[in-house]
């Protein structure tokens, strides 16, 4: 876990002083009555940090480029990974019989999915190893598993041979996906930590985007969608090079009583910090960890009693996983997964090439939601997206009327008539209005929820979204086969006005609700109008404060 006590108290600590010197024995009524009394100092942050920081910033950028984002702390995607989930797609539609045999529709969902359920193992069993060896270790260990993955994949003669593969990289993807954002929360500076966000959610997209422009290259090549996969291999080894350079995280240091190491590595981050700024750096993180483990005595059984036995947790529960199931039911991965063969069945003579639209759209209105969703909210960005989604899908169905395709999913054309056009500007429209929105709201919904459970909530929205995901990688293609592809992207169409209708009346905005009092929202249902109330008044409180 991150730091949420540091975090939480960082605007009282800038104007706090530093103790002399740590108390080994302070626990968390003494963390309440210090934080009272103002006994923080945090000005370390204030002073220009090292080039470690952008060492760390190129660590983000090959993480999220290959591996996706894993943490709700740090905004995420929601598919496997940045590379690796665009790159599926055009090995599919490239395979022909190098497996043995043409691959038929369960064999191909089986590859795709197969990868999601390594990642969900890798992400679930990935914390306790890096709390025991380290945040590096972990990602050392994610990095070592996508290239065996890798490397098993380029040399598959059969489909065993590639699902095992497959499922190897979805380890290595969990794992690291998992762990790269904490490492960054607990190393990077505040003031960049914002800027490292809104770069590693870039990279993710960016990583799609070059996964599809290799596939468009490749394509014509004999034997390329072997190179396709081998290149993945690149970056793990760049990632596990550079971050030798950088310093473990000193919140873990300090988890195991290493306070020399832990100065060190904040030293290294912090050069123009004086000793005094530094060991009130170690004291913060001391009485994070220790605020932190005080609570460990606490129950899984009890957190989830909390959770789901009192009305207000399990509300705030039901919004946050509701919105990242629709996240993910809503069919954006079956375009990441699916769309150089989507774009087969309408026509496209190159449909890798085309391909590449959606993934540079992705990347394009990424960078619009980091725009606009501070201004705007959470609630209004969704209710403006999930329905421009619905309306995008059923657009899809529409056309897919007017294009011959036969019953085993094959394609009868090989021209584009003007319902395939329709089709690649829906498509198109669909994922920039995914990208502006749910694709990164889905992973804030657990701010909806009290810390003392956030914990456990987090990992049940972290499931639902793993979950959904192998659910629509794994069904597919069956779907297009048993209920015709406009059936299918009609049904992903319900699933959008669905989710756009349950946003209406059960995802309340909470932007300018203090932390402390989101817990009234859900009080007495799923408190829209109650959140409005508290937005009105917090505005208030502030702005009599500046007069």
């Amino acid at each position: 876990m991150s730091e949420p006590s540091a975090d939480k108290l960082s605007e009282k600590e800038s104007t706090l002083k530093a103790p002399e010197a740590p108390d080994p024995t302070v626990h968390v009524e003494d963390i309440k009555t210090s934080i009272a009394e103002g006994d923080f100092d945090n000005s370390i942050d204030d002073t220009k940090p090292s080039r470690a920081v952008w060492m760390i910033v190129f660590t983000v950028a090959m993480g999220g480029f290959l591996f996706g984002k894993g943490s709700p702390e740090v905004l995420r995607d929601t598919s496997c990974g940045g590379y690796d989930t665009g790159v599926i797609s055009a090995v599919l539609v490239n395979l022909g019989e190098d497996l043995g045999h043409k691959l038929d529709s369960k064999e191909q969902e089986l590859i795709t999915s197969i990868t999601s359920g390594g990642a969900l193992i890798g992400a679930l069993v990935a914390g306790l190893p890096a709390d025991k060896f380290g945040r590096k270790f972990g990602i050392y260990a994610g990095c070592v598993l996508f290239l065996i993955g890798s490397a098993i994949q380029a040399a598959s003669y059969t489909v065993a041979q590639m699902t095992v593969g497959r499922f190897i990289v979805g380890l290595g993807v969990g794992s690291a996906a998992m762990i790269i954002p904490l490492y960054i929360g607990e190393l990077a500076p505040s003031k960049y930590r914002g800027r490292m966000i809104a770069f590693d959610n870039l990279s993710v997209t960016f990583g799609q985007l070059i996964s599809y422009v290799f596939g468009a290259a490749l394509t014509n090549v004999n034997n390329g969608w072997r190179y396709m996969v081998a290149i993945g291999g690149v970056p793990p080894i760049i990632l596990f090079i550079c971050l030798m350079w950088c310093p473990e995280s000193p919140r873990q240091l300090l988890m195991h009583k290493k306070v020399e190491e832990a100065r060190r590595a904040i030293a290294r981050v912090y050069p123009a910090a004086n000793e005094q700024q530094v060991q009130a750096k170690i004291n913060l993180i001391t009485f994070a960890v220790e605020s932190e483990h005080a609570g460990d005595g606490k129950s899984l059984w009890w957190q989830f009693k909390q959770l789901h036995c009192i009305p207000g947790n399990l509300r705030a529960l039901i919004s946050a996983c509701t919105v990242m199931a629709v996240s993910q039911l809503g069919g954006f991965n079956t375009l990441m997964y699916y769309s150089a063969t989507l774009f087969a069945l309408v026509g496209f003579t190159n449909p890798t090439a085309v391909s590449i639209t959606v993934g540079a759209t992705n990347c394009i209105f990424t960078l619009v939601n980091m725009l606009i969703i501070d201004r705007v909210g959470r609630r209004r960005t969704l209710l403006c997206t999930v329905i421009g989604m619905s309306v995008a899908m059923a657009i899809t169905a529409i056309a897919f009327h007017w294009i011959p395709v036969s019953p085993d999913i094959t394609v009868e054309t090989s021209t584009v008539n003007w319902a395939g056009i329709l089709v690649l500007v829906a498509i198109i429209l669909y994922v920039a209005f995914f990208a502006a929105g749910v694709a990164t709201i889905g992973w804030v919904g657990t701010e909806l929820l009290p810390l003392e459970v956030r914990a456990l909530g987090t990992m049940m929205n972290t499931v639902t979204s793993w979950g959904t995901n192998i659910i629509i990688a794994s069904t597919f293609l069956s779907m297009m086969q048993a209920m015709t592809p406009s059936g299918a992207f009609g049904f992903y169409a319900g699933i959008c006005f669905f989710g756009w209708i349950f946003i209406i009346f059960c995802y309340p905005e909470v932007k300018g609700i203090p932390l402390e009092n989101i817990r009234e929202v859900f009080a007495d249902g799923f408190g829209v109008q109650k959140a409005r109330r508290l937005q009105a008044e917090a505005k208030l409180e502030r702005q009599g404060t500046h007069v």
